[in-house]
Formats: structure tokens, C-alpha cells, sequence
């Protein structure tokens, strides 16, 4: 492993693994419900400017690329693609887009339930195509954090 890839993962430890470490599918599922509400929240009056609707294709893309990435833990192959084959085009309405991001987050609870269902242990991991392997628990925790940290560049 070189110098960038010990980089990368122990970065995916400290941001990722850390803060998940220990928290079961449920635990994960609600904190991504109780997020995606805030996320809504904060998109409520906020218009379709070229800003806004890229930061928000930017975070759907993300999830959706997350969860086939999850899938694979429940029997769909792995799928080595960049996460802009899950986002949104540029045409899509700013209605839309909310909506969409309301469904693409609603779609990651119900899979960390299915996980859980599944008896898929949280520690087994699926590669990130920049940090390496981490678990799925992580995967949850990394969908969460990212939209809620990127949604505070909405205006």
C-alpha cells in the first residue's frame, strides 16, 4: 500500500469508521431520517439557482452512488463507476430534484434496514472508490454526513 492509499484510509478511520463505530442499522437508519429532514428544511423557499441545483445533484448522485455500492452487501454486483452516473441531469426541475432527493433518501433508510434484515454484519466492507474498503455501517454514517455538510452551500 503506498503513501496515498495509508492516507486515504487512515483518513476513511478517522471521518468515517470512527464516528459509526458501534451504532447498529437502526441506530443509522433514524439518524439518516432525522438528517434528511433537516436537509429538506433547509432546501424550503430556496430557488433553483445554478449554485443550488448543482450542490443538490451533487448530494443525490453521492447517495444514490452509495447505495449500489451497499447493494452489493445484499447480492448486486460491484459496479466500479464514478457517482456521476447517478446524478440528476442539469435539466431536472428544482421541484423535482427536492423530490428526488426526498425518495433517494428515503430509499437509504429502507436499506440499512434491509441490511439489517439481510443479518449482514455492519464491520463488512465494500471498496469507496477514493478511501478503500469501509463498512457498511461507515457507508450509512458517510451518506448522512455528506449531505448534511453539503447542503450548507445552498443560498
Amino acid at each position: 500500500m503506498g503513501l496515498k492509499e495509508k492516507i486515504y484510509s487512515f483518513a476513511a478511520g478517522l471521518f468515517f469508521e470512527r464516528p459509526a463505530r458501534g451504532k447498529s442499522f437502526t441506530e443509522l437508519a433514524q439518524q439518516l431520517g432525522t438528517a434528511g429532514e433537516k436537509v429538506l428544511a433547509r432546501l424550503e423557499g430556496k430557488s433553483n439557482s445554478e449554485r443550488n441545483h448543482q450542490v443538490l445533484t451533487h448530494i443525490i448522485g453521492i447517495e444514490r452512488w452509495g447505495q449500489s455500492r451497499l447493494r452489493v452487501l445484499l447480492g448486486d454486483p460491484l459496479r466500479q463507476e464514478e457517482y456521476l452516473v447517478y446524478r440528476p441531469a442539469r435539466d431536472v426541475p428544482w421541484n423535482e430534484l427536492v423530490e428526488n432527493f426526498r425518495t433517494t433518501r428515503a430509499e437509504t433508510v429502507s436499506l440499512a434496514q434491509a441490511l439489517k434484515n439481510a443479518s449482514v454484519a455492519p464491520e463488512q466492507s465494500v471498496p469507496h472508490n477514493q478511501f478503500g474498503p469501509i463498512s457498511a455501517r461507515a457507508w450509512l454514517g458517510y451518506l448522512q454526513a455528506h449531505a448534511s455538510r453539503e447542503i450548507m452551500q445552498v443560498r
